[in-house]
């Protein structure tokens, strides 16, 4: 818990509310930020310590490992080290933006999201005073700001009225702009579309032509599955992006993403 939780209006200050936030950040506490989409929980990606932090604050288990959100298409490199082709046209062509890319994760990417196997969840959001904290702090797990099984927080006062002394710094950017949550397009073998979403299918097939395939009906999940047990390279397409910003099993899927 955080003795002295502070809200900073980033129309007020912008520099300050970055400043207090990266340094949080760097304590290996957590944040709330605004995005494009809701309200976000963020902590040091690099931290495994704070991204537990994270993942305890909105009472969620290490099964549903957050998204990263990064500032520039340029740190791509520093997650993985299969950049295709495929990857840059649509990096170059949506971020930022409300797409989330599924990529392979760097064999010596020191980062312990949870029980995330070989691939990592990644986007470039859509907001300008987010991405600048993005660069001075550098990767962040990023969820939506609510307690598991909760609304997601669309305004700086429902994120504080689920997470309180949990967090340390708070961003208040105003009303969310919420709505439809990122498509999400699976890189890790033959490009395909996970979740559609705010990006059209047709918009995605102009820019790569394979993602114009409609993809085939997801298997069902196994009833006994155990995440903790499952192989480091297990493939993550049979598994989709909920709202809440969480990557499960399509049986599993339910509401909010930040």
């Amino acid at each position: 818990m955080n003795p002295m939780a502070r809200v900073w209006d980033i129309s007020v200050d912008p520099d300050a509310a970055i400043d207090a936030a990266a340094a949080a950040v760097a304590e290996g506490l957590c944040i709330v930020l605004p995005t494009d989409t809701v309200y976000g929980i963020g902590a040091d990606a690099t931290n495994a310590a704070a991204v537990q932090g994270l993942l305890d604050a909105k009472e969620r288990g290490r099964d549903m490992p957050p998204p990263v959100l990064i500032a520039e298409v340029g740190m791509l490199r520093a997650l993985t080290d299969e950049v295709s082709p495929a990857m840059l046209a649509l990096a170059d062509a949506f971020w930022p933006g409300a797409l989330t890319l599924v990529v392979t994760a760097h064999p010596h990417l020191r980062m312990d999201l949870g029980n995330r196997g070989a691939t990592i969840a990644v986007r470039v959001p859509d907001h300008d005073v987010t991405r600048e904290l993005l660069r001075a702090t550098g990767p962040l797990a990023v969820s939506s700001a609510n307690v598991s099984g909760q609304p997601a927080a669309t305004n700086i006062a429902e994120a504080k009225e689920q997470l309180g002394k949990r967090v340390k710094v708070y961003l208040d950017g105003g009303p969310a702009a919420g709505g439809v949550p990122s498509t999400i397009v699976d890189l890790t073998g033959e490009p395909r579309i996970l979740r559609d979403g705010a990006i059209p299918r047709e918009a995605l097939a102009a820019v790569v032509p394979e993602l114009a395939a409609v993809p085939e009906e997801p298997a069902e999940p196994a009833e006994t599955a155990d995440p903790a047990g499952t192989p480091a390279v297990e493939p993550l397409p049979d598994l989709v992006e909920t709202p809440d910003g969480e990557l499960v099993s399509p049986a599993e899927e339910g509401p909010g993403e930040a």
